[in-house]
């Protein structure tokens, strides 16, 4: 791909370049799929194939694990549930999990916006969890730890501080968090509840929390270390890491926190080769589901020494220029994920790859260094 200046299609500001080195930062990866955004244009560039051998060109509707970004769709689905009057922000977890949960206490009750901020005092793992799966480390620990072990091993677990006092990045507490959701809402199954409350009303076609993808969708097959990995199986905590999505619903996402009331986007797609594809996206969220995009991205906590805020799940890196980006990663043993967002500059990126993050394979770092180019560079 020769470098050029940005082309017709492309959000203003981003040169192909900058493109080519975020599709090149996942070596390993046999599929990459970005989309942006930028001020009512969105485009996508995809490379490759969904798997090494036997694949079928990447699209941006092919469906990729985004591990921990599944925490924005449980704090999305949390915000929903709250403007409903399901659930308080300041609910005691324990009110809503099954009774005769043994829920740790530090001085004061773990709340629902505690989970919601890693400011619980919970581990980032549940104890015994790695134990349980030392034989699946390399490839899926989670998939032998059920919901009946997370539970267990909440009686067992001590606080590490006060809830409330310190942010403490915890896969427990926000798989916790998905499962008070889903008390809350009657015992519904976390894949159901997060389809019903937040999926469809969005118009998320390819994005669900099961292993496999909806008839006639597509899916990557996900690689560590040079080898295909199983599909990322985490039952015990499927609100912190069981969603696949694709660049296209990923957008669509961030385009509706950039946007609560909805607007028409239009757009191209581009494809690696160049070719051009033209799309159109509309729609308006429902007034509840409104009320929880906004309260979503709320800041509600100021990080130590730090320039940074923490939303709801949502990093907030603050700028010169005013409010801040808003970003998440994720990460399997197969995929990459990255989602940035900035309202004031009406701009959004996605970025999966279908390889395992670590430090040969700097695509997340590169993701944000692209979205951070853009908003330096005037529409």
């Amino acid at each position: 791909m020769a470098p050029a200046a940005a082309a017709p299609g492309l959000p203003v500001g981003l040169r192909w370049e900058s493109a080519e080195a975020l599709l090149s930062a996942a070596p390993g990866a046999s599929a990459v799929a970005v989309g942006l955004y930028r001020r009512g244009q969105r485009s996508f560039l995809v490379r490759g194939s969904t798997a090494r051998e036997g694949g079928v060109p990447v699209e941006p509707s092919t469906r990729f694990e985004i591990g921990s970004l599944s925490k924005t769709f449980t704090a999305l689905l949390f915000a929903e549930q709250t403007a409903r009057g399901e659930v308080g922000h300041h609910d005691p977890a324990a009110r809503h999990l099954p009774a005769g949960t043994c829920v740790p206490v530090r001085g004061t009750d773990i709340t629902l916006t505690h989970l919601a901020t890693h400011t619980s005092g919970l581990p980032r793992l549940p104890p015994g969890l790695l134990r349980s799966g030392i034989r699946r480390l390399p490839s899926n620990p989670y998939a032998s730890f059920t919901r009946a072990d997370v539970l267990r091993a909440l009686a067992r677990t001590r606080l590490r501080s006060r809830p409330g006092t310190r942010v403490r990045y915890s896969n427990f507490g926000v798989g916790l968090l998905g499962h008070a959701l889903c008390g809350a809402a009657g015992g519904l199954p976390y894949e159901d509840l997060l389809a019903a409350r937040v999926l469809r009303p969005l118009g998320l076609h390819d994005t669900s929390a099961t292993a496999g993808p909806p008839p006639g969708g597509t899916q990557v097959t996900g690689y560590g270390h040079g080898r295909p990995r199983p599909p990322f199986a985490v039952p015990g905590l499927p609100g912190a890491g069981a969603v696949r999505s694709s660049a296209r619903d990923l957008l669509t996402v961030a385009e509706a926190l950039i946007r609560p009331g909805g607007a028409d986007v239009t757009g191209v797609g581009v494809s690696s080769d160049l070719g051009l594809r033209h799309a159109a996206v509309t729609g308006a969220p429902s007034a509840l589901l409104r009320t929880a995009l906004e309260d979503v991205t709320r800041p509600r906590l100021a990080l130590p020494r730090t320039t940074s805020r923490l939303a709801l799940i949502w990093n907030i890196r603050l700028r010169a220029d005013g409010p801040g980006l808003y970003h998440h990663s994720g990460g399997t043993r197969g995929c990459t994920a990255f989602v940035a967002f900035s309202p004031r500059h009406d701009t959004a990126l996605v970025a999966l790859a279908n390889c395992a993050p670590g430090l040969r394979a700097p695509f997340v770092q590169q993701a944000y260094d692209t979205v951070s180019d853009l908003l330096r560079t005037p529409a």
